[in-house]
């Protein structure tokens, strides 16, 4: 419980037991003969889940008859994760929308069953993840090398609680914005869905002059084979090598003690994304170092590729990084038969990365060279249709931005509201009467 009052006045402190029942799943995810089948609700369904519905995909198991009757769940039910490898991965928790005879709390979990006449289950649920509960729970979690609750700190748990009628309006306003979020992640994952379908198409059938995607069905005779597969006919496939002015690996060696606060920036592996440039943690070295390492500086159009970790991520350097310089990052610059952008989107697709994977023996090796970089296969059709290529891809990619922007204003939202709604900051208005 609060050591002082710090929440309106009409709200009441309470521990999570004057509310709810609480029990400590053992269903493991063993299947016994002479069990009767089930599905579990396991750990990872709760982590990455803020509700439970009956038609999730599920883990099949076997559990007795008692254990379902003790840990089936119910929709009202809450259920917490109460150990992990790490304190901040505990006290996670889920509310459960619909269920089915079936499904049964697994191992690892702790099932909060609420006495609903006291407290909605959703806004108990979104009080177990806030910050206050997240600092309580870590400091009750024991043990070395891996972390867990108590039932009875569980028990314990230091609850804030409105009228129930004010915790019900809370939740349908925070469920409202849930609902928002996650349809806009669905059309985030369908937009990358398109743009992946897109792109292979673009790379393997091109556009002709109206723009349209040539139909390698409809037309054969307008396909040739190639080391890379059929492509059209118009197309060439040309070693990175043949296609670029040059390339080299930059300085190898991190040059540490050239970093300064301010000054030139220095991209690293870290900062190279498929979609650009991460400025994220950024180091920077003097101008008059960047002279002694003049090998490494970076221009406008230049690409860089990543040589170890995630071998071959590529992406176009930006005017903003002009004269930038790098560490241990392979340069390539292109020459006037080949569109930067393009190219960086070959050697980002299936196309390109088969081949570096290839040449790795896997990701086991995870050390991409020069001498890999220049012999890369590379279909080239002309600088035009180049453009126009990317073009396609460029504009599927700016909706999708624009989607993960409006995503990231919702997530800033429910933030705002989780900790106003859950700690009584800011009361829902009054309309005709009743909470809105």
């Amino acid at each position: 419980m609060t050591s002082c009052q710090q929440f309106p006045k009409n709200w009441t402190s309470l521990p999570l037991s004057a509310v709810a029942e609480v029990k400590f799943s053992n269903v493991d995810k063993i299947s016994h003969p002479g069990e009767i089948p089930v599905r579990l609700c396991n750990y990872t369904d709760v982590y990455k889940n803020d509700y439970i519905a009956a038609d999730m995909d599920f883990m099949r198991a076997t559990a007795t008859r008692a254990e379902i009757d003790r840990f089936g769940i119910r929709p009202g039910d809450v259920i917490i994760t109460k150990d992990s490898e790490t304190p901040n991965d505990i006290g996670i928790s889920t509310v459960v929308d619909s269920s089915a005879p079936d499904l049964v709390c697994g191992y690892h979990l702790a099932l909060i069953r609420p006495n609903q006449e006291l407290v909605d289950p959703t806004f108990l649920s979104k009080q177990l993840r806030h910050n206050r509960i997240a600092g309580y729970f870590g400091g009750q979690a024991n043990g070395s090398t891996r972390y867990g609750l108590s039932t009875s700190s569980i028990a314990n748990t230091p609850l804030i609680l409105p009228d129930l009628e004010m915790q019900r309006a809370s939740s349908a306003l925070m469920r409202l914005v849930d609902d928002a979020i996650a349809k806009t992640e669905a059309v985030i994952a369908k937009l990358k869905q398109i743009r992946s379908g897109l792109l292979h198409d673009l790379l393997t059938c091109g556009l002709d002059k109206n723009g349209q995607l040539r139909d390698p069905i409809a037309h054969p005779d307008q396909f040739k084979d190639s080391p890379l597969g059929r492509i059209p006919r118009e197309w060439e496939v040309r070693t990175c090598q043949s296609l670029c002015r040059e390339i080299i690996v930059g300085i190898v060696v991190k040059p540490a003690q050239y970093y300064v606060k301010a000054g030139v920036p220095v991209l690293r592996s870290a900062n190279v994304r498929e979609n650009g440039i991460d400025p994220l943690d950024l180091v920077y070295i003097s101008p008059e170092s960047n002279v002694q390492l003049s090998k490494s500086i970076l221009y406008t159009d230049d690409l860089v590729a990543v040589r170890t970790g995630y071998p071959g991520t590529t992406c176009v350097i930006p005017r903003q990084f002009n004269g930038a310089n790098c560490v241990d990052l392979i340069i390539s610059r292109p020459g006037s038969e080949i569109v930067p952008r393009f190219l960086a989107l070959w050697a980002n697709s299936s196309f390109g990365k088969d081949q570096i994977l290839r040449v790795q023996g896997g990701l086991a090796q995870q050390h991409f060279n020069v001498r890999e970089m220049k012999a890369l296969l590379v279909v080239k059709p002309t600088r035009d249709e180049q453009r126009m290529i990317v073009q396609r891809v460029d504009a599927i990619d700016l909706e999708a931005r624009a989607v993960v922007a409006e995503l990231e204003k919702l997530l800033l939202l429910k933030s705002g509201l989780m900790t106003d709604l859950l700690s009584g900051s800011v009361p829902l208005p009054v309309v005709g009467g009743r909470k809105a």
